[in-house]
């Protein structure tokens, strides 16, 4: 019998604060711009045409010449989409695409393997999947300084910053959906605010706070806030009085078996030895 998969986000909550979002977006996605510039140069590193395509987050995404765009969401940042699309729960029919994309929603998806299953089942053979995700360092000063002040405060921690994927998950989720030559790299990105306002600025702009079901039931006064800033920029501040702020990228790709599509090679089938490259000459 197989079990329902945790509840950890309210995607009801999500719909909500994009819709609040929606006339600021557009000052605070740049986040998006890096994630659709990277998935635009993977695909130009790639010499096949991909005429239909499937791309969450894709506002700021430019599909290649000749490509059809079909850009969903479920719950839409920056222009609306073709279509509003749950990533729980597609309505396309098998086989119906040449490349998914998805640029960082999935860190809101409470069944990832679920939806990747459905990702796969959506393309056609041969087709590609990539998604820009954020991983788990992202945010992690934030992240820090919220558990001291409220552990100093209070004496307990209540999540604040939601998790992340793991880079190492990335691959075994790939494998485990049946993509073929699953790949899972991961960058950190440095950003720099003047204060953590700023930083929690940009983040309620662009409709991203905190999605967790389980959160802090109380009312947090500012001074919990005020003592999270001094702890943000003592540990973490530079010489001209500016917070680093990680963000990490995992790029995940993989691609739907085809008869006609190449293999990795077999274990041991390698004709140097390692030993032969090693040895001093």
């Amino acid at each position: 019998m197989q079990t329902a998969p945790p509840i950890l986000f309210d995607r009801s909550r999500l719909r909500k604060r994009a819709a609040r979002a929606e006339s600021s977006f557009a000052q605070h996605d740049f986040l998006w711009h890096e994630a659709a510039a990277r998935a635009e140069e993977s695909l130009s590193f790639i010499a096949r045409d991909f005429p239909r395509i499937l791309a969450f987050g894709a506002h700021a995404f430019t599909p290649p010449q000749g490509s059809t765009l079909i850009h969903a969401a479920f719950a839409p940042p920056g222009m609306a989409p073709h279509v509003m699309v749950d990533e729980e729960c597609l309505p396309f029919a098998p086989d119906s695409f040449d490349a998914v994309l998805c640029l960082l929603n999935l860190q809101w998806v409470n069944d990832v393997p679920g939806a990747l299953a459905q990702f796969y089942r959506a393309l056609k053979p041969d087709g590609l999947f990539i998604a820009m995700v954020l991983g788990g360092e992202t945010l992690r000063e934030l992240r820090s300084s919220f558990a001291a002040t409220e552990s100093a405060r209070s004496g307990g921690v209540s999540p604040r910053v939601s998790p992340f994927m793991d880079v190492r998950d990335g691959g075994a989720l790939l494998q485990r959906a049946g993509f073929a030559l699953p790949v899972a790299d991961s960058e950190l990105l440095d950003v720099s605010y003047p204060n953590v306002f700023a930083l929690m600025d940009d983040i309620r702009g662009c409709g991203q706070s905190n999605m967790l079901q389980q959160q802090a039931q109380h009312f947090t006064p500012r001074g919990f806030f005020m003592d999270a800033a001094k702890h943000y920029a003592e540990a973490y501040g530079d010489a001209e009085s500016r917070i680093p702020a990680t963000v990490e990228f995992i790029t995940l790709t993989g691609w739907k078996p085809a008869a006609n599509q190449q293999q990795p090679a077999k274990r041991g089938s390698g004709k140097l030895s390692l030993k032969d490259v090693l040895s001093p000459h």
